[in-house]
């Protein structure tokens, strides 16, 4: 079935919490740290590092913490399991019913930036294959075409061609530029509990904003 509208969605924090991915991880990693390097309580560690706001070197701090030291070729172990577990998400409810919706009045596509590992797992994880084409992992394409980057969105222009073109995500620094500039319509989902809900760009201003995706079929046959 051909649709005259296509709607594009963001995945981490527009389609389910990106926090519950973050503590799966943990999860992951933890039991193998209690396995292979006797730590227990690894996961709650990270958890309480997450939650305090560090990002990038969580895993060092616990292993600071925990053995007295750190090294690349742990961390990195960590980093890989991260990456590769297979993770305990489930889209939120709005997000499933909407996308049951919206699959019968448009064609729905993905664009995401994040490792590839971690991006395509999340992706079986949530169903996607079943609502969305094309599925666009930037990072498949090379870190130079990640958001804002418009190469992924004129590839789903190409591969969809529509009246409108819908983009719905939730990073105001990075995810509307592009969209803007080809003239799509652009959504912000400001969900309770993302990790960018309370981050302002003056600079790119989305067209509608809302708090989950509950509203996109009533957007959708307004527009």
């Amino acid at each position: 079935m051909t649709h005259d509208v296509c709607v594009v969605f963001d995945i981490d924090d527009t389609l389910y919490l990106e926090s519950v991915y973050v503590r799966s991880g943990f999860e992951a990693v933890g039991r193998w740290a209690s396995q292979w390097l006797r730590i227990e309580d690894f996961a709650g560690r990270c958890w309480n590092c997450f939650a305090m706001g560090l990002r990038g070197s969580i895993f060092n701090a616990v292993l600071q913490e925990t053995r007295g030291e750190s090294n690349p070729e742990l961390v990195s172990a960590l980093v890989e399991i991260y990456r590769t577990h297979a993770p305990a998400i489930a889209l939120a409810d709005d997000a499933k019913e909407s996308l049951a919706t919206l699959s019968s009045m448009a064609s729905i596509a993905v664009i995401s930036d994040g490792p590839i590992a971690s991006q395509s797992r999340k992706v079986d994880a949530l169903g996607l294959r079943r609502f969305a084409d094309p599925l666009i992992l930037t990072e498949i394409m090379g870190s130079a075409f990640r958001k804002p980057h418009p190469r992924a969105f004129r590839q789903v222009e190409k591969s969809r061609p529509a009246r409108l073109h819908v983009y719905v995500a939730d990073n105001p620094l990075k995810d509307f530029t592009a969209p803007k500039q080809l003239g799509w319509t652009t959504v912000r989902v400001r969900r309770p509990g993302g990790l960018h809900r309370k981050m302002e760009n003056s600079d790119v201003v989305p067209d509608y904003e809302m708090a989950d995706c509950s509203g996109l079929p009533g957007l959708l046959r307004s527009l």
